[in-house]
């Protein structure tokens, strides 16, 4: 008896919900340390493990759905722990400056020395299938014999993705050491720290975003001329976009009804 097709089909990974994902690794965790930690609400600890709970638990349900680890929940683990950490431990702006420094430059680090594993970390941030439609685009790279191309492009994209993260570090920390002049634990540092994060947005996101804009720009590129795929076939169709692709959408209207 055999399978039938629907069976035997592999089922279609799931896609992840990217807004939600910022605002759980990234926004909410932001706001619980720097509005809900001080003595007045939360605390300085209970602020943290709040702050903490959120990309651990995004994490953990993303890791149950799909059975793949979350590298922005790590980063965003990673990130409010230190923040957390030095406010609680009252360190200065040097520390902050060289934690603001020390995560994307970490990541970028990882980002080259993922190069070289087999799965770099250029597909999880750019060429992923969240985006992309890989089977595709792999698919005409074997048919045109492009692999090798392709691999060297990828290449070209991480040393584009580290240099976004290592700009990103040089930007945090001259922002940091130009801000945070108070004594830790001080309204007076609070308030730098809030204007940091207010501030890192315009002149440490931005920039850093251009660079990964920029270098995901040269890889839809470089995919087209390998490809012969045009950017309708490289990136998920909407459903909208797919239904009124349809076959019904392509027969000519009838001459005889």
């Amino acid at each position: 008896m055999s399978t039938p097709p629907a069976l035997s089909a592999a089922a279609p990974a799931r896609r992840e919900n990217l807004l939600l994902n910022l605002v759980c690794n990234i926004v909410v965790p932001t706001v619980v340390l720097m509005k809900f930690s001080s003595e007045r609400w939360l605390g300085p600890i209970p602020g943290l493990l709040v702050a903490l709970a959120f990309p651990v638990g995004y994490g953990l349900q993303d890791f149950i759905r799909r059975r793949r680890a979350n590298f922005v929940s790590i980063i965003g683990f990673a990130s409010v722990l230190l923040s957390g950490g030095l406010g609680v431990l009252k360190v200065g702006g040097l520390g902050f400056a060289v934690k603001d420094a020390a995560v994307p430059t970490i990541i970028g680090a990882m980002v080259l020395i993922s190069m070289r594993t087999k799965r770099p970390l250029v597909r999880e941030l750019l060429y992923n299938d969240q985006v992309i439609n890989v089977p595709k685009v792999d698919a005409a790279l074997d048919e045109r014999g492009n692999r090798a191309a392709f691999e060297r492009l990828l290449a070209r994209s991480s040393y584009l993705l580290a240099g976004s993260f290592l700009l990103s570090a040089a930007l945090g920390f001259g922002l940091a050491r130009y801000l945070l002049r108070g004594t830790p634990g001080t309204p007076e540092f609070n308030n730098q720290l809030g204007r940091m994060h207010l501030l890192s947005w315009p002149v440490i996101v931005l920039p850093m975003l251009t660079v990964s804009m920029y270098a995901l720009w040269k890889l839809l590129q470089g995919i087209e001329a390998l490809t012969g795929l045009d950017s309708d076939a490289i990136f998920h169709q909407s459903p909208e976009k797919k239904e009124s692709a349809g076959p019904e959408a392509k027969l000519p209207p009838d001459p005889n009804p």
